[in-house]
């Protein structure tokens, strides 16, 4: 074999290995929340579209596996998933997962009674108040220290419906997320609640990939990666235009 030969056949080699790599499925869990991502929107939303866009650029695919929230993580935990596509950050999380870089920022906050407002400053006012948290959720921290009372419910849209029934006082809940969820409400109930200012958090929302992964940091490398070129030619803003995501 002559050493120009020997040269090409290694360097076929290396592309088709890098080539095998490259085509990688990545088996994320989602839960469905809408405008963010949700089976119900067109290409599953812009936050899976961000994220599949952000992987495509070092050729890999993405796979979306929706469930719960509340049985999501424990799976991906377990070891079902190559992780979970959109995350709060936490630190106990952090202790299982790589974060990527903030995909989108959500804007978290108060819905409150029209007939019945509620000043929500100081949050140490609030603490007669029975507050509506959905289970499993990380809320901001601010709201965490000030030892709050809750009343745990499976999603965000039973939330604002007993909101509007009375049964409670204030509802914690993204901004954008709550305009969209007014759409499933009857009249009398969109016309019961509303968002109040200032909001409580900003907190951005991220990929998380399991720290176990054989091949995690180099797929985190490759989606920060990714995303940072999504950031600079345009197509991030582009598709947040796109899905109308205004906060």
């Amino acid at each position: 074999m002559t050493r120009s030969l020997a040269a090409l056949l290694a360097l076929t080699l290396a592309l088709l290995c890098g080539t095998a790599y490259a085509g990688r499925v990545v088996n994320l869990a989602s839960t469905d929340y809408p405008p963010y991502f949700s089976p119900q929107l067109p290409g599953d939303g812009v936050v899976a579209a961000i994220t599949r866009a952000a992987l495509a650029k070092h050729g890999h695919t993405l796979q979306l596996h929706y469930r719960p929230w509340a049985r999501l993580m424990a799976e991906v935990k377990a070891g079902q998933f190559d992780g979970v596509m959109a995350v709060w950050y936490e630190p106990a999380r952090a202790e299982y997962l790589h974060y990527s870089l903030p995909l989108v920022n959500t804007v978290m906050g108060f819905y409150g009674r029209v007939d019945k407002p509620v000043a929500t400053e100081p949050l140490s006012a609030l603490r007669t108040r029975v507050i509506g948290t959905v289970r499993g959720y990380k809320n901001p921290d601010v709201f965490d220290r000030a030892g709050l009372k809750q009343e745990l419910a499976a999603d965000d849209l039973t939330n604002l419906r007993k909101l509007a029934a009375g049964r409670l006082d204030l509802v914690l809940i993204d901004k954008v997320l709550a305009r969209h969820l007014q759409g499933k409400l009857t009249t009398s109930e969109r016309h019961a609640i509303r968002w109040q200012d200032p909001p409580l958090s900003v907190m951005p929302l991220h990929v998380g990939l399991r720290r176990e992964l054989s091949d995690g940091e180099q797929l985190l490398a490759d989606f920060n990666d990714g995303l940072q070129t999504l950031r600079k030619n345009g197509q991030l803003a582009a598709l947040i235009q796109q899905y109308q995501l205004a906060q």
